[in-house]
Order: structure tokens, then C-alpha cells, then sequence
């Protein structure tokens, strides 16, 4: 029976004619075998932690698009505010600046109306209203048109059996508009139906259609 030395580790067997190199590759097969379920622990604790990071990433991501839509639709309000804005500061400048020019309007109106419009002060006259034009203003107030208070200043009144509803029958000062705004509204004589012509007229009517029908039931 053989005897172990003390001190020494037991070495595996090794053939004869080895090499020490084929003894070194030999001696940790053992460790190999378990190599792999370590390696698979470790790719797995890197992978969570991979996706971990990515769920955090796309959280950022995700509240950053948001903001984003949320700073894009406060721009695109303020910039259809700040459009808004210049266009109603812009309206109203024009108005002003033509409300001032319509005393000088209705001058050339009432020279033209006297044929006094001629000359060098024709071109004039005309180069200003085609310049008003184009500024948007627009002339109103016709004679024979029904009476309307919201464009109409009536500063006379009459009656005229010849209307059947409150009419303007003189224009004495045209009104003016730019778009759907009006900056003085026509200044206007009106006439209104004589008393009593309204009956008369159904009282007409009321025989006419009598005649159409024969006349009244006799009793």
C-alpha cells in the first residue's frame, strides 16, 4: 500500500510520452465544464440592464416629443395672434387715416355734382379716390333704397304716397365702408307712406279680389 506525501496535491494521471504541454491542457478541463453557465448569469444581468436603460430612455424620449408638440402649438398660437393683431392694428389705421380723407371726398363730390370737376383738379381728384379705392374704402347710399339704420343717418323726413315702406329719397352725404366695417354711414332724407295709404291699398285689393270672384254674397 502506497503512502501520500504530505504537502503534495494528487496530480492527475498523465500517459507516457506526453508532452508538459498536453499535461497542462488536461489539468483544467474541469473548470471549462463550468465556464459556460457563468457566462450565460452575466449576458443575462447585462441584458436587463441594457433594457432597463432602454425603457428609461424611451420614457425621455417619449416626455421630450411631448414637450416639444406642446412648445410647437403655443408658437403656432402665438404666431396666429401676433397676424391677428397686425391685421386689426393695420385695419385700423387705414380707417383712420380715411375717415380723415372724407371731408376732402365729399368735396370733390359735390364739385363733380356742379360740373366744376375739370382740369388738373379732375386728375387729382381722381388719382385720390382710385388711391382710396385701393385702400379698400367703398362708397354706399343709393336714392330708392329701403331705409336701413344700421348704414343709414336719416336727417330728414317726409311722406310720399308713391313708397310702400320707409325709403331713402335723397343722398345728402354718401356713406362709407372698408370690408364689412362702416367708418360713416349714409346720410340720407327719408320718406315714409302717407296715413291711411296702406288701407286704402288692402281696401283695393280686397275689391279686386271681390270682382274675381264674382262680387260679394247677397243675402
Amino acid at each position: 500500500m502506497s503512502e501520500e506525501t504530505p504537502g503534495f496535491e494528487e496530480k492527475p494521471d498523465v500517459p507516457s510520452g506526453a508532452t508538459p504541454e498536453d499535461a497542462a491542457q488536461t489539468a483544467p478541463s474541469a473548470e471549462e465544464g463550468a465556464a459556460p453557465a457563468g457566462d450565460a448569469a452575466q449576458n443575462g444581468t447585462a441584458q436587463a440592464g441594457l433594457t432597463a436603460q432602454l425603457d428609461q430612455v424611451r420614457t425621455a424620449l417619449n416626455e421630450r416629443t411631448l414637450d416639444l408638440q406642446r412648445l410647437q402649438a403655443e408658437y403656432q398660437n402665438y404666431r396666429r395672434r401676433v397676424e391677428r393683431d397686425r391685421i386689426t392694428v393695420k385695419e385700423i389705421a387705414v380707417a383712420q387715416l380715411l375717415t380723415e380723407l372724407l371731408p376732402v371726398l365729399d368735396d370733390i363730390g359735390r364739385a363733380r355734382e356742379h360740373s366744376e370737376l375739370v382740369g388738373g383738379f379732375k386728375s387729382v381728384a381722381e388719382s385720390l379716390e382710385t388711391v382710396a379705392a385701393k385702400m379698400g374704402l367703398q362708397q354706399f347710399g343709393k336714392e330708392g333704397e329701403p331705409f336701413d339704420p344700421t348704414v343709414h343717418e336719416a336727417l330728414m323726413h317726409s311722406y310720399a304716397p308713391d313708397v310702400t315702406e320707409t325709403t331713402c329719397v335723397a343722398i345728402l352725404q354718401p356713406g362709407y365702408r372698408i370690408g364689412e366695417r362702416t367708418i360713416r354711414p349714409a346720410r340720407v332724407a327719408v320718406a315714409e307712406p302717407q296715413p291711411g295709404a296702406a288701407p286704402a291699398a288692402g281696401a283695393q285689393e280686397e275689391q279686386s279680389a271681390d270682382e274675381e270672384s264674382g262680387g260679394p254674397d247677397e243675402g
